[in-house]
């Protein structure tokens, strides 16, 4: 429904980026729709060298508030190095984490900005150099070499794994006679997820960490020479910060089932309508029906024997929908060897096999979906909706977590209790032909984005308004 009242207008990406060139009879229009992506490892004009050891970006100096007494100025000023590192193994994980705990205290911690998950990603082999994701990590350290504040950043010579879709732009880039990449990635390799993605220490001037690291982040993309810093899946506090530096905004959408004080799956149930509430007891029903059993697994009661066949499951959605795998065997076997009991693997078994698999990972107060895979010769009816949908729900109720992130995309998921969100993504775009382009772009973007997220919210599965 949401998709034919807005077809009056250009919808979403469907906008067409057009730039004119004074000394040429042309201009470039790259609707999304009809591109080509010509430019994914479009050669550079001059070589970006990028960070093999550490390098420093400066010394920032500023007075620290709240200094009281007759201390001298020298003694109030507080000194803030920056540097950029090639690996976050060059980083201690205990003051990684540490930064990523304060960012988000407690209720709102993420487990995709962990150093474990993180250095799981690089160490496997999946966000690497020969992967096209170059490491280039920002570290800032006080004259006691704390480390008071990181950024996860990477040089990219594609815009694979990312969820938030800048291949047009890359392609009238192209098409203008410029280069679009390589370009920096502030993120979390494949994975969208909202969160904080400038990690910084609780401190009375954390706020001016926050101001030195994206001053640090902006340097780097006007020394390296690229055309772009993209900051993806931000926190809405972040995202409003950047527009103050700068950076374009942008949104988008996922679908997210949110914890009314639930005490079980059936009360759940009983806010939906009706025939939503019947179409899902119907697909529970053919579970059972195909003799699958549905576990939980968690830290050591995931076996390495659990990981290789849950990598085939992986590879089997993966070659078939995606056409490419981004994670090795080697990551999820290294991943929940750190992440512990923030692991929950969702497996269904007949007659004591594994045939499909889903694994969530579990926050300060939301269980986080991400991938999904089931035995590539046999077909079982409403399994994935089960695995990925209906067991991840039971298991927020059951650990009285707030809400269920399933991923990207999938309107199939609002008639099963997940409603549109809104996401977050900040550009800084150094052209400024280029950067009023687009800006004009994510302008009517937003409108079409904003228009589909009431629709869709307005015609939920709820029997009363659940949306906010």
């Amino acid at each position: 429904m949401a998709m034919a009242m807005a077809a009056s207008s250009t919808f979403l990406g469907h906008v067409p980026l057009t730039l004119h060139n004074p000394s040429c009879r042309q201009c470039v229009q790259n609707p999304v729709s009809t591109f080509r992506v010509n430019a994914l490892f479009w050669g550079q004009k001059k070589s970006v060298e990028p960070a093999n050891r550490d390098v420093s970006l400066g010394s920032f100096t500023f007075k620290e508030p709240g200094s009281k007494g007759d201390m001298s100025d020298s003694e109030r000023v507080k000194t803030i190095s920056v540097s950029v590192v090639p690996s976050i193994l060059e980083v201690s994980s205990s003051e990684w984490d540490a930064c990523c705990f304060d960012a988000t205290g407690p209720e709102q911690f993420n487990p995709f900005t962990t150093h474990g998950f993180l250095s799981s990603l690089e160490e496997s082999g999946c966000a690497v150099k020969e992967t096209g994701w170059i490491a280039q990590h920002i570290v800032a350290r006080d004259e006691c070499n704390t480390v008071l504040g990181v950024v996860p950043l990477y040089l990219k010579s594609h815009s694979y794994g990312e969820y938030v879709f800048d291949h047009s732009w890359a392609n009238a880039y192209y098409g203008y006679g410029a280069r679009y990449y390589p370009k920096l990635q502030c993120c979390v390799p494949f994975t969208p997820v909202t969160g904080q993605r400038i990690l910084l220490r609780n401190t009375l001037y954390k706020d001016k960490i926050f101001d030195i690291l994206v001053s640090a982040m902006k340097d780097l993309t006007t020394k390296f020479q690229v055309s772009s810093l993209h900051i993806t899946f931000p926190s809405a506090s972040e995202w409003g910060k950047l527009k103050e530096e700068g950076f374009l905004q942008r949104i988008g959408m996922q679908y997210h089932w949110r914890n009314r004080n639930y005490k079980s799956f059936d009360e759940f149930l009983m806010d939906m309508k009706q025939g939503k509430r019947k179409n899902i007891r119907q697909e529970r029903k053919k579970i059972s029906a195909q003799n699958l059993t549905m576990k939980w697994l968690r830290g050591d009661d995931i076996k390495p024997g659990h990981w290789d066949t849950f990598y085939q499951f992986y590879r089997n959605t993966t070659d078939n929908k995606w056409g490419s795998a981004y994670l090795t065997r080697e990551f999820f076997h290294n991943m929940a060897s750190k992440m512990g009991d923030r692991v929950l693997l969702i497996v269904a078994e007949e007659g004591g096999e594994l045939v499909a698999g889903a694994l969530n990972l579990i926050g300060g107060n939301t269980l986080y979906g991400r991938l999904w895979g089931c035995h590539p010769e046999v077909y079982y009816p409403s399994l994935h909706f089960e695995a990925c949908y209906y067991q991840a729900i039971e298991a927020a109720i059951e650990f009285k977590l707030g809400k269920v992130e399933a991923g990207a995309q999938g309107e199939h998921k609002i008639q099963r209790g997940y409603l549109p969100v809104t996401t977050y993504s900040s550009h800084y775009i150094l052209d400024e032909e280029f950067r009023k382009v687009i800006a004009d772009f994510l302008v009517r973007e937003a409108s079409q984005v904003n228009l589909v997220l009431k629709l869709l919210n307005d015609s939920g599965p709820f029997k009363e308004d659940k949306s906010s």
